[in-house]
């Protein structure tokens, strides 16, 4: 049982506090939590779950707002974690964003969210969806009835269809002229190269999004042709788990509109789409800099927004970059963002140029960590394939669609 939810910004202030139970939590919680992230730097970041002298503590990072959960009861630390993502998302949803100008300016939509998702300390209505039946986004319109009218609520009088439903993730009875559903899956990839090429780490993460606009209540089931590759998967809790156990096959009723179905990890992979080779050679005071970069097998699918971002060793006093393809921009705190777009097929791009270092330093004894980024649509990296979607309890035909794209996520080059 959560007892106090607060949302803390990057300087350690207390942008929302939300007091769940009877028993008030201090804030003085929230300084101790900020002295122990100062002391500890970004290890601290990384704890999901935190032992302070009064109370277990669990938080979430996102876009620079640290979602911070107390409780003194024991409790399973995932659902709290779990439920703290799921305010993000929400909240994300809702704002069209998420960082504390939003939060302040819609913090009247944010209390009554967080009114209708927890109840005494205990997760309740968390489907995005349902909540939009009950509270109204904000829009232009609501914020000047708002100032016109003197009221500020947008929570809805009548209570979501799906509340006297076998099904509350779903509303009840939609109706649609055109009945379609759209499958994606989206993948991030992180990979980890060291200095001398090889390949240390390269795993995906993946995401299966539904968006379902059927009429009535339809049971569909969705299969992949080779579903063992898959790890650590989580499922929307519409998903019926022994199916999934027993024949590997996702069988549910869909929540209305767009949602998550599932999240996967695939790992051990072998390669990436593209490579990354940094060279760097410094004598008498300079460095000399090549970084060229390249396509792989790609599948035959054009890699787009490929960037290579770094930041210069503090020893760099100036530096003159230039690249055969792309712009190459170095801002003033020493990153050096390398903007290339898309892979030309006639050339590799190749960016070079001198590093000056400072006065009595000969070499170059730190060694910048290339960071780079790419977009690819049409497959998934991970070589997962879906097989089939079915429709069942529904005598209508419907629209369906799969598509696929890739990303890089922490995909680090080493030099």
């Amino acid at each position: 049982m959560l007892q106090c939810i607060f949302l803390l910004s990057d300087s350690g202030e207390v942008i929302l506090e939300k007091q769940l139970t009877g028993h008030r939590v201090d804030r003085s919680i929230c300084s101790w939590f900020w002295d122990q992230s100062i002391s500890q730097a970004h290890s601290f970041r990384q704890l999901p779950v935190i032992a302070s002298p009064t109370h277990y503590l669990f938080q979430v990072f996102r876009e620079g707002i640290t979602f911070l959960a107390c409780t003194q009861v024991e409790m399973p630390p995932l659902m709290a974690i779990e439920f703290l993502c799921r305010v993000a998302d929400v909240l994300n949803d809702y704002l069209g964003g998420l960082n504390e100008d939003l939060i302040k300016d819609n913090f009247v939509i944010v209390y009554e969210l967080l009114d209708e998702m927890i109840d005494n300390g205990f997760p309740l209505t968390t489907e995005p969806n349902i909540l939009q039946e009950m509270i109204a986004p904000p829009n232009i319109v609501s914020k000047v009835l708002s100032v016109v009218t003197g009221t500020s609520s947008n929570v809805s009088d009548t209570l979501p269809g799906a509340s006297a439903s076998g099904v509350p993730w779903r509303t009840a009875d939609p109706k649609y002229a055109q009945n379609e559903v759209y499958i994606d899956l989206a993948e991030e990839m992180d990979a980890t190269i060291n200095r001398d090429g090889a390949l240390m780490k390269c795993e995906v993460y993946g995401q299966v999004k539904v968006n379902s606009h059927i009429t009535g209540l339809p049971d569909m089931t969705l299969s992949f042709t080779n579903p063992s590759i898959l790890d650590q998967v989580r499922f929307h809790p519409c998903v019926r788990f022994r199916q999934w156990e027993s024949h590997q096959i996702l069988s549910f009723v869909p929540p209305d509109g767009q949602f998550k179905l599932m999240s996967y990890r695939v790992r051990k992979l072998k390669s990436t789409p593209l490579y990354v080779k940094p060279q760097l050679t410094s004598n008498g005071g300079t460095c000399r800099l090549n970084v060229m970069v390249g396509s792989r097998n790609n599948h035959g699918k054009t890699i787009d927004l490929v960037t290579v971002q770094f930041q210069l060793p503090s020893c760099i006093l100036s530096a003159d970059l230039t690249s055969n393809h792309g712009t190459v921009n170095i801002l003033a705190d020493k990153t050096c963002n390398w903007i290339i777009g898309r892979i030309p097929k006639d050339k590799a791009p190749s960016m070079s140029g001198t590093l000056v270092l400072e006065t009595g330093l000969e070499r170059l004894h730190t060694f910048p960590t290339f960071r780079v980024g790419f977009k690819m649509m049409g497959v998934a990296l991970s070589g997962l394939k879906i097989d089939k979607l079915d429709l069942k309890t529904v005598p209508y035909r419907f629209f369906k669609g799969f598509r696929a794209v890739s990303r890089a996520g922490e995909f680090e080059v080493r030099s």
